[in-house]
């Protein structure tokens, strides 16, 4: 065989190794935000349609029917009227008071429901994401387990985000954090896995729930 092929072989061969020795290339990362934990909704919700004075209004009929029910004594004309008022306004505008307090149960069971409900899709996969870090274990002045939440005072204030916007976090590495929500970028694979952990809170102890679950490979300042 000619000595140039030869070698040219030999080169080749030698190439080949060194691919084959190579680290294999890292899986694309995708960069998510919150809107991409929740699923899209699968019923209609009456509710959504109305605007927030119509909200406020058909609360107010609300509050004043209950009221009238267990304290019937302590409604004054004046509180009627005014509902009735509110509802004859809302009925001129398409709003079936009647049929939507009727659902108001329904509604209610839906949208927790919903609130629980995650993206499969997501399951097993490299993503980064942005938050705030609510501690929950530290190892020395690292914080190594810890919820994501999407933004300040979330768990403080009553009630938390939904599940669906919760994630729950641990980290081999840890972070050392300032205080409470720390905003930060963490990257890793996260998981539909749910988690219910205990949190202390100003007023007691809260049991939190996050729909996912991320094991996290690199955690850094939000900038």
């Amino acid at each position: 065989m000619n000595k140039v092929v030869v070698k040219s072989v030999r080169l080749l061969g030698v190439a080949l190794c060194l691919v084959c020795l190579a680290p294999a290339v890292a899986a694309d990362v995708r960069e998510i935000g919150w809107e991409d934990l929740v699923p899209p909704s699968n019923f209609n919700d009456p509710f959504e349609a109305l605007t927030e004075d119509q909200l406020y209004d058909l609360g107010t009929i609300v509050r004043t029917r209950e009221f009238y029910k267990s304290n019937p004594s302590d409604v004054t004309e004046e509180m009627l009227e005014r509902a009735e008022t509110l509802e004859k306004e809302l009925d001129q505008k398409g709003v079936d008071v009647d049929g939507l307090l009727a659902r108001r149960d329904e509604i209610a069971e839906k949208r927790r429901d919903q609130a629980s409900s995650v993206v499969e899709e997501l399951n097993g996969i490299s993503i980064r994401m942005p938050g705030y870090v609510l501690p929950i274990e530290f190892d020395g002045q690292k914080v190594t387990e810890f919820f994501l939440v999407p933004y300040v005072g979330a768990c403080i204030h009553v009630p938390p985000p939904p599940p669906n916007q919760m994630v729950y976090v641990n980290s081999d590495v840890g972070i050392e954090t300032k205080g409470l929500y720390d905003p930060v970028w963490v990257e890793g694979t996260i998981s539909t896995t749910a988690k219910t952990n205990p949190w202390t809170a100003f007023d007691g102890v809260l049991e939190i729930s996050a729909g996912y679950t991320m094991q996290a490979d690199e955690i850094e300042p939000y900038e």
